[in-house]
């Protein structure tokens, strides 16, 4: 569609060397895409239950006669009550699943426990199609399942479903949009539950925690991109394409731009659901504003941004209608922004080189003049890389030079502060720490930390027994220290009263040493033990079980 509305202007409001260079820049880079698409399968035999009050339900039930079977669920009856066979009265009524396999338990009239309800009416283990004309709906989340119809609470309209449900019968393939590592996530570690933005950000359910791990459910995934957007180390990323592809894209469609005589280039991200009222004001906005099309506008994130400005693009806008998004969609695209215009205003850049786009001010709009930075190679590396890199580049030429900067709570950038009075060196936070932020000094007790590479997971808080780590969310600017190896903790070893070997940290030895000695398990030869190392340990009560083989040995 937009390709035509720049073809269609060509001739007129696209054509000074602006309006050229930007169709010349479209035109002629490889568009986002993936070749072969990895899919899931959905399979619909044509099985619908309608779930709401009886004169509802019923009034709706002859709309869908060419269904393979019409199922209908009453949550309140009406005055007059028809008898129909397939009709059902039940109350605390549950519905999950997706196309094709919608599982409804309920207490059918009659009965004492739940049951399922497809096994009841039509002898197979569950629906294939939901109409839900509850006022609340039945499944609680802002996108829901394809199949699954929640016109009473307004996310569907009946005249929609009505058209759509009776060609919802057979095989359908739908794109798999993400790709999941595991070995990167920063979800839990030794039983320490640790990240879990990607939850709180996917509006579809389709995440969850196993308490060991992330697990996605292809099935429920809608594609919104919002928990690549918020996974801080890449264990989940956007496949739809993939977020490496969309930076190239970017990179190659700004300087073709510029190879062409472009000026002043503004990129206006888009999610397609928006094309036609991109195409709509498009022919209002200054012809430097170049149009990039996104699966999902919350695909993208700060790191893509940020890469824009260091790419030659004046200014980045992120078009979108957020009235119409759901509230989890708004809440991720706005922490992320509120992130990147605090980085950008804290070293003194205007914060609306990055911002939504109110397709209402379409009229008024005005770019700006000047770029951040001269146009940079492609960046390489990962999302973490490539946004530090490009905030370097713009520290080094910023008008206002900050040592430290706080951020949002939930913000994946970050240090922490550790009590070290009370800290034992017991390392429970290195064995956690997904990203070897924190780590050990090796040859000594001692506790290291690097702050650029924190994702902020809270697992080292979480995992430490005296409770003395604290996260702080911010940024230091420097990028030497930021990336230098900081000591946290060093104490004195301890050596082994046998061997002199260095083992533990002092203060372990002297608290266990302190809490043990009152024990009854810990007296005498016991409690000497306490001061050596394992293996002069074990060898010490070998030795002692060899002089005396009848002895009662403790420890």
């Amino acid at each position: 569609m937009l390709n035509s509305t720049l073809e269609a202007y060509s001739e007129s409001a696209f054509a000074d060397h602006n309006g050229k260079a930007r169709h010349a820049a479209i035109k002629g880079t490889v568009e986002l895409s993936n070749l072969i698409p990895p899919t899931v399968s959905y399979e619909s035999r044509g099985n619908v239950v309608i779930i709401g009050a009886e004169d509802t339900i019923t009034a709706l039930a002859d709309q869908f006669s060419d269904l393979n079977s019409v199922t209908l669920l009453a949550t309140e009856k009406a005055e007059a009550t028809q008898k129909r066979d397939n009709l059902y009265f039940a109350a605390n009524v549950t519905v999950s699943g997706y196309l094709g396999a919608f599982d409804v338990n309920c207490e059918v009239e009659g009965s004492l426990t739940a049951v399922n309800l497809a096994k009841v009416a039509i002898a197979r283990p569950c629906f294939d199609l939901v109409v839900d004309m509850t006022a609340e709906g039945l499944i609680a989340v802002e996108i829901p399942a394809p199949g699954y119809y929640a016109v009473g609470a307004g996310k569907a309209k009946v005249a929609d479903v009505i058209e759509e449900l009776p060609a919802m019968l057979g095989t359908f393939d739908k794109p798999k949009y993400f790709r999941l590592n595991p070995d990167l996530c920063a979800h839990s570690s030794r039983g320490v539950q640790g990240c879990d933005r990607c939850v709180d950000a996917c509006p579809a359910g389709a995440l969850s925690s196993t308490g060991h791990s992330i697990e996605i459910n292809p099935y429920l995934c809608q594609g919104v991109g919002t928990c690549a957007t918020a996974c801080p180390t890449e264990a989940i990323t956007y496949a739809l394409p993939d977020p490496e592809n969309t930076q190239h894209f970017v990179h190659r469609l700004l300087t073709r731009y510029l190879s062409e005589g472009g000026e002043a280039p503004t990129l206006l991200f888009f999610g397609n659901r928006d094309e036609a009222k991109v195409a709509q004001v498009l022919p209002t906005l200054p012809t430097s504003v170049i149009p990039v099309a996104l699966e999902e506008l919350a695909t993208i994130g700060i790191d893509t941004w940020f890469s824009a400005l260091a790419y030659g693009a004046h200014q980045v806008l992120l078009a979108t209608n957020t009235a119409y998004i759901p509230a989890t969609i708004d809440r991720v695209l706005r922490d992320e922004l509120t992130i990147a215009q605090t980085f950008l205003t804290e070293m003194g850049y205007d914060a609306e080189r990055i911002a939504l786009f109110n397709f209402a001010d379409a009229e008024t709009f005005a770019g700006f003049d000047a770029a951040l930075l001269q146009t940079a190679d492609r960046l390489e590396g990962n999302k973490r890389a490539k946004l530090f890199a490009v905030l370097d580049a713009l520290y080094a030429e910023a008008s206002v030079k900050p040592a430290h900067s706080a951020l949002l709570d939930n913000a994946p950038y970050g240090g922490v502060e550790c009590k070290t009075d009370d800290c034992t060196l017991c390392m429970s936070c290195v064995a956690v720490c997904p990203t070897r932020a924190l780590h050990a000094i090796g040859d000594r007790p001692g506790l290291l930390f690097v702050e650029q590479d924190c994702v902020q997971c809270g697992m080292c808080e979480k995992a430490c027994p005296e409770k003395v780590i604290t996260l702080k969310p911010g940024l230091t600017w420097d990028a030497t220290a930021r990336q230098s190896v900081r000591t946290v903790h060093e104490e004195e070893a301890a050596c082994c009263t046998s061997c002199g070997k260095a083992f533990a940290p002092a203060s372990m030895i002297k608290m266990l040493t302190e809490k043990l000695q009152g024990h009854s398990h810990f007296q005498g030869e016991a409690l000497r033990r306490v001061a050596m190392c394992e293996d002069c340990r074990v060898r010490d009560i070998f030795t002692h079980l060899a002089d005396d083989p009848e002895s009662q040995l403790k420890m």
